[in-house]
């Protein structure tokens, strides 16, 4: 009798760990499988960056090891064990050997009821889960700053200039010593009303004339700059997403909000320029959406600018501060650098994070796309 060939299917519990790690290892948030004693038996790729360990030594090793003793994850997973559910904690504050600075996460934990005393952890970090949250902190600065400066603009540029006339005809009717008195004052005079101007550019409330830009033409641009100025001797790395779509802005504001990004980039490298690296990344994450008080559905923010140097990093201190007016971490800056840049991207409808720890400081923007269909309309001939 002839055999016929019939076709055999896998079983489906042979092929669900092939399924399963495709599925787990394209998810941003690190997710780790512990076994019995906390042995780790599963982990995804980012949890393999955020424990800065591959999978076959994590494999070796439980997860008291790879965090900090007394670390409130372990008791989270104890609490998992002992009570057979699903476990949420928000603002856990995880430490290890191989952090350079705690991080703070916001915690899942559930049973795994195919394995006995499994437990499935999924960590997501918290600059990114507060990042919505805070863009109202850094819009709020912006409009502290433009209040300042309107007060600024017309309460104080009118009588500088009074005072400097003044000076100037003093200045005829002095000898040579008392001269130099006079011109101090005309000098002291013009630095006040230069801050002044820096700071009138806040108080502009105009809404922003915009544009399909290209932000690739953009990055390219400032970088150019960079070079051939204040950051000569640094090396640039570029990691652009050529599939970007336009964003809709106002190209000489996003020219001037990325310089002063990475002219800070620059000068936190400082000046051991030959270790200096700064790494300019785009990239498109559709997941972000913005919830804007007054507007009845969210906004989607999926094009993504990110500047990481490898400098000192921002204190720990300033960090949940650095875009408020008049905070600066340099012996002379003014404080306003940043704050500009957070309007800037407020006025084109995204936001601005920090991420910071020693030798690695990251700005991320978050930008909505150029809406094709306005711009179309808005084009088309009557």
């Amino acid at each position: 009798m002839t055999k016929i060939a019939t076709a055999t299917r896998t079983p489906l519990a042979n092929r669900r760990p092939v399924e399963h790690d495709l599925l787990l290892a394209a998810l941003p948030h690190p997710i780790v499988v512990l076994g019995d004693e906390n042995r780790i038996i599963y982990a995804n790729a980012a949890a393999e960056a955020f424990l800065s360990s591959g999978i076959a030594l994590l494999k070796r090793l439980k997860l008291d090891d790879v965090v900090a003793f007394g670390c409130p994850l372990l008791a989270l997973v104890d609490q998992v064990r002992n009570s057979g559910a699903t476990v949420n904690e928000y603002g856990v504050e995880v430490a290890g050997p191989k952090f350079q600075t705690p991080k703070l996460v916001d915690v899942y934990g559930g049973p795994m009821p195919e394995h006995s005393g499994g437990v499935v952890l999924m960590l997501q970090q918290r600059n990114m889960a507060q990042m919505i949250e805070r863009q109202f902190t850094h819009r709020a600065a912006a409009r502290s700053v433009s209040g300042l400066a309107s007060v600024l603009a017309h309460e104080i540029k009118n009588p500088l200039s009074g005072i400097r006339g003044a000076a100037q005809l003093l200045e005829q009717n002095l000898s040579d010593a008392d001269r130099a008195l006079s011109q101090l004052i005309c000098s002291e005079t013009d630095r006040i009303r230069n801050l002044v101007d820096r700071m009138e550019v806040f108080g502009d409330e105009r809404p922003l004339t915009k544009e399909p830009v290209n932000i690739h033409d953009v990055l390219d641009h400032v970088r150019r700059l960079c070079e051939t100025g204040f950051g000569r001797g640094i090396r640039f790395i570029e990691d652009y997403d050529p599939s970007l779509p336009p964003v809709a802005g106002n190209r000489d504001k996003l020219v001037q909000a990325v310089l002063n990004l990475v002219k800070n980039a620059v000068e936190a490298i400082g000046d051991n320029n030959a270790q200096g690296r700064i790494i300019i990344q785009t990239s498109f994450r559709p997941g972000v959406r913005l919830s804007v008080q007054g507007a009845d559905s969210r906004i989607s923010l999926p094009l993504m600018i990110q500047i990481e140097d490898n400098g000192s990093g921002v204190p720990e201190h300033l960090k949940e501060h650095l875009f408020d007016p008049f905070v600066t971490t340099k012996p002379y800056g003014t404080g306003l650098g940043l704050a500009l840049v957070a309007k800037i991207i407020n006025d084109h409808g995204g936001i601005i994070e920090l991420d910071s720890e020693p030798t690695r400081t990251v700005f991320r923007v978050l930008l909505p796309m150029q809406d094709t269909s306005t711009s179309h309309s808005r084009s088309s001939p009557r």
